[in-house]
Parts: C-alpha cells; sequence; structure tokens
C-alpha cells in the first residue's frame, strides 16, 4: 500500500514538473504534452489509451530530462502488462503491445545513458520480442539501432554494424527517413572511430541531407556536431568552430542537455588545439578551453552522463597535465578509467588510459606507463583491429549488395508486373476480339435470317402481288364484259325505246283521225 502510494506521488510530482518544464518545447509539442497530460488525468481513460499517453508523453522527455521519460515508461509497463492480462480482444492487445515495446525500448536507452549497460541490453531484447511477434516495423527499426549503439559503446563493433543495418534495411523499406538519418549518423561515427574517414564523410553527409530535408532538428544538430569533429580531424579549426555553434544554437532550443553538454566539450577541444602566437594568447586559450570543458562536465553531472562525465575528465586531465598539473590530471584520468569501466565503453577506457600513460610518463613511474599503453591499445585493437575493419567492410558490402538486390527485384518484380499486365491487356484483347467475331457472326447471322425472312416476305408479297394482279385482271375483264352487257342493255333499251316512241306517234296519229273522223260527223 505505501509502494503505491509512493509511486503515485513520484508520478503526481513528475506530472507537475511535465507541466512547469513545458516552455523549452514549441507551441505544437506544448499542445500535444498539455492533451496527453490530460488523457492520464482523465479518470474515464481506459488503461489502453493511458497506456500509449505515457509512453508517447516519455519520448518529449528523451533528450531533456532522461528521469522523467524513465518514470512515465514504467508506469506505461505497467499499465499495458496488467491490461494485456486480462486477455483483450486482438486490436486491443496490438495496442497494448505497441506501448509496452515502445516503454521497454525507453528504460532500456535510459540504462544505457546511465551506465548499465546489461539491463539496457535486457530492456532492448525484451521490446525485440515484442515487436517481432506482432512485426511492428516502425518499433524493431528504433530498437535495433538501439542495440547497435550499445554494442558500439562496448567494442563489440562487428555486431554494431549488424544490427545498424538490420534497422536500415527495416527504415529504408518503411521510408522512415528520420530514422534512415539516424542510423547513418551512427554508422559514421563508427567509421570516424576507426579512421576510416572518407565512409565516415560519406554517412554524416547523408544524415546531413535527410535532416534539412525533413527539417528534423536533433538530427540536424547532430550532423553538424559530427561534421564539426571531422573538420577537427582534419584541423579546419574555422569551419569546426562554426558547426559546432551551430550545433549548440540548434540544442539550445530544444533543450538537449547532453547535446549542450558535448558542444561545449568539442568547442573547448578547438580552443585546447588551437596553436598562440603568444603567451597571453596560450593563457587565453587555455582559460577558454577549461571553462567549456567544465561547462561540460557541470552538465554530463547534472543529467548523470556517465559516459559523457568519462570523456571530459579525460580531456580536462590533458588540459591540466598540459599546464603541468601531474597531481590533477591523474585524478581526473583514475576518475575517468573507473567510470568508463564501470560502464563497459572501450573508447572512454582507451582515452583515460592514453591520459594515465602520460601522467605515468610524466612521474617516470615506467611500470604504470607500460600496463596502461597496453590498455590503451587492447581498447583500441577491439575498435580498430583488422578483423573488425573487414566485418565492416564486409557488412557494408553486403548492404550495398542486398540494397541493390532489393532495386533489382523491385526492378523485376516491376517488369514482370508490366509483362503480366501486357500479358493481361492482351488477353482481354484476344478476348475482345472473339468477342466481337461472335457479335459479327451474331449480327451477319441475324442479317441473313432477317434477308431470309425478307425474301419469303418478298415472295410472299410477290405471290399476293400476282394473285391480285390476277384477280384484278379478272376483275378488269369481268367489268370489260359488264361494260359490254350494260352497252348492249343500253342498246336493247334505246331500241324498244324507238319502238315505243314509234308506237307511240303512231297511236297519237289514230287518236288524231279518229277525233278528225269524229268532228267530221
Amino acid at each position: 500500500m505505501f509502494k503505491r502510494i509512493k509511486i503515485s506521488i513520484t508520478i503526481g510530482l513528475m506530472l507537475m514538473l511535465v507541466t512547469n518544464s513545458i516552455a523549452q518545447f514549441s507551441r505544437e509539442q506544448q499542445d500535444q504534452i498539455a492533451e496527453l497530460k490530460a488523457i492520464i488525468d482523465d479518470k474515464n481513460s481506459n488503461d489502453t489509451t493511458k497506456a500509449a499517453a505515457y509512453t508517447n508523453l516519455s519520448e518529449f522527455f528523451g533528450v531533456s530530462n532522461r528521469d522523467s521519460m524513465y518514470i512515465l515508461s514504467v508506469e506505461a509497463q505497467k499499465i499495458a502488462e496488467n491490461t494485456l492480462q486480462k486477455n483483450p480482444d486482438k486490436a486491443t492487445s496490438k495496442s497494448l503491445k505497441i506501448s509496452l515495446s515502445s516503454a521497454l525500448n525507453n528504460i532500456g536507452y535510459y540504462y544505457k545513458s546511465v551506465g548499465n549497460s546489461a539491463l539496457a541490453l535486457e530492456y532492448y531484447q525484451k521490446s525485440i520480442s515484442i515487436l517481432e511477434d506482432i512485426d511492428y516495423k516502425i518499433g524493431l527499426g528504433s530498437s535495433y539501432n538501439n542495440i547497435g549503439l550499445l554494442h558500439y559503446t562496448l567494442g563489440n563493433i562487428p555486431l554494431a554494424i549488424e544490427f545498424f543495418h538490420k534497422s536500415l534495411k527495416i527504415r529504408e523499406k518503411i521510408n522512415d527517413k528520420k530514422g534512415i538519418a539516424a542510423v547513418f549518423n551512427n554508422l559514421g561515427s563508427l567509421y570516424k572511430n576507426q579512421d576510416n574517414i572518407p565512409q565516415a564523410i560519406d554517412y554524416y553527409t547523408k544524415c546531413l541531407n535527410i535532416c534539412e530535408e525533413i527539417g528534423d532538428k536533433k538530427g540536424l544538430a547532430y550532423s553538424y556536431n559530427n561534421m564539426g569533429i571531422l573538420y577537427f580531424i582534419k584541423k579546419e579549426y574555422d569551419l569546426t568552430i562554426d558547426f559546432h555553434q551551430k550545433s549548440l544554437k540548434i540544442k539550445e532550443e530544444i533543450g538537449d542537455k547532453r547535446g549542450i553538454s558535448e558542444s561545449y566539450h568539442n568547442i573547448a577541444k578547438v580552443y585546447q588545439s588551437l596553436t598562440p602566437k603568444t603567451s597571453k594568447e596560450a593563457d587565453s586559450l587555455t582559460n577558454l578551453a577549461m571553462n567549456f570543458f567544465l561547462k561540460s562536465l557541470n552538465l554530463k553531472e547534472e543529467i548523470n552522463d556517465k559516459i559523457g562525465i568519462a570523456t571530459t575528465l579525460s580531456s580536462i586531465g590533458h588540459l591540466e597535465l598540459s599546464q603541468g598539473l601531474v597531481n590533477n590530471a591523474k585524478t581526473k584520468g583514475l576518475r575517468a578509467l573507473s567510470i568508463a569501466k564501470e560502464v563497459g565503453f572501450v573508447i572512454e577506457i582507451q582515452r583515460a588510459a592514453a591520459l594515465l600513460y602520460d601522467v605515468a610518463v610524466q612521474q617516470q613511474n615506467w611500470k604504470e606507463a607500460l600496463d596502461m599503453r597496453n590498455l590503451e591499445l587492447q581498447m583500441k585493437d577491439s575498435i580498430t583491429s583488422e578483423k573488425a575493419l573487414k566485418i565492416a567492410i564486409n557488412q557494408q558490402a553486403k548492404y550495398e549488395y542486398e540494397k541493390q538486390k532489393a532495386l533489382d527485384d523491385a526492378e523485376h518484380e516491376k517488369q514482370l508486373a508490366i509483362e503480366q499486365e501486357a500479358k493481361a491487356k492482351q488477353k482481354i484483347i484476344s478476348y475482345a476480339i472473339a468477342g466481337g467475331l461472335v457479335l459479327v457472326i451474331l449480327f451477319f447471322g441475324f442479317v441473313f435470317n432477317r434477308l431470309q425472312v425478307t425474301k419469303k416476305q418478298k415472295n410472299i408479297i410477290e405471290a399476293q402481288k400476282q394473285e391480285v394482279e390476277q384477280q384484278k385482271e379478272i376483275v378488269e375483264k369481268a367489268h370489260l364484259l359488264l361494260e359490254e352487257k350494260n352497252s348492249e342493255i343500253i342498246a336493247s333499251i334505246r331500241y324498244a325505246k324507238r319502238i315505243q316512241d314509234a308506237l307511240m306517234t303512231s297511236q297519237k296519229y289514230i287518236e288524231r283521225n279518229i277525233n278528225r273522223l269524229k268532228a267530221t260527223k
């Protein structure tokens, strides 16, 4: 009960800290943070939504406040694991697993940043196990990259390159440009530490171009930082300072304390390396370098960046040694070596050993000098050994081959698709032609049938016409005959009428004569 109350108080205080520290973010980010906090504070929010909110909120503090990121991620882990035990439906289960894997990945990142490599690897592997189970490629790309970084820190260069390329392959497949840039940046750093400057420049330039294209401020800041380091190696100090100042400006804008401390350290290295013209200028450059180293160390102590602390202690030790402060330099070197061994970061072990070798030579402690030289060379060999270089080259060649093969396969698939499409079109055309021929045949059949019907009807009409003509001829003959009969009848009637008229004339004549005779009497 007391433990739950303590955790609740911790989360409550942390959320208050979140509210009070959002000024460092952009307006859009502040709105997103406020929205996520509202989801967490809402008692009606379901566990799936809350787990995602805690995870998404933790992402904002991966740069500026890793302790907050850790607390938020642990809470997301707890909610997701408890809810998954209730056997939710498939969609809810996948959403919870995404939140859980992200939380585990962030916890692993936290442990790496504080120098606990074993726990970091454990949490990364837990995250990957879940991500592979649900085939969540975005998360896999991130986790593979983080494991690559961890192996790089531990000096396992072949494994580092293997995981970087696994991450790159996935991120290129899903077109995650921000993730691709991050892998290019890491590969650039790896090849730089192997003294393969041309390869490092190639990867850093690729990273820089992508970051500029997508407007990734954090990525751009680290690209400028790394370009500055390359120009430092080439002893082009004006360009070095220019790139580091560009990087520092962006890091200050986004509140990246770890990044700011690195920029301070790198600027200090430039001042330390400049050749003074006078003793006064030498003192001025030394003071500038020391001030920037101390500013870097203070920030690294504040955020508990153990690897960074070891790096800066070694750098301060070298500067103190150049001033004749041998004991101070030895103190810094021993502390740097202790921290570097604790976190297992071979590059920092190498640097601390190099400082302690110089100190031992100054003190004429030849046994100590020999031990430190052997340790330095041993660490260097683990990074730049012939075997590691061959593996790195093979991995690079494998990546280029697989990338080209993927392009060739894609082109082949595209060509097959075109051929299939052409075949499909040809099949459609063939079917269309066949269908057209069938329609033509049916049409001609229909026309032929209609012609036959028309011909038959024409024959019937002709027969009927002939019959009508015959009947007309008969009628005409009958009509002529009738006319002849009528003429004969009319002639007979006329003849009879003439006879009648003749008889009537004689009758009148007789009657006149009778009447005349009577009158005579």
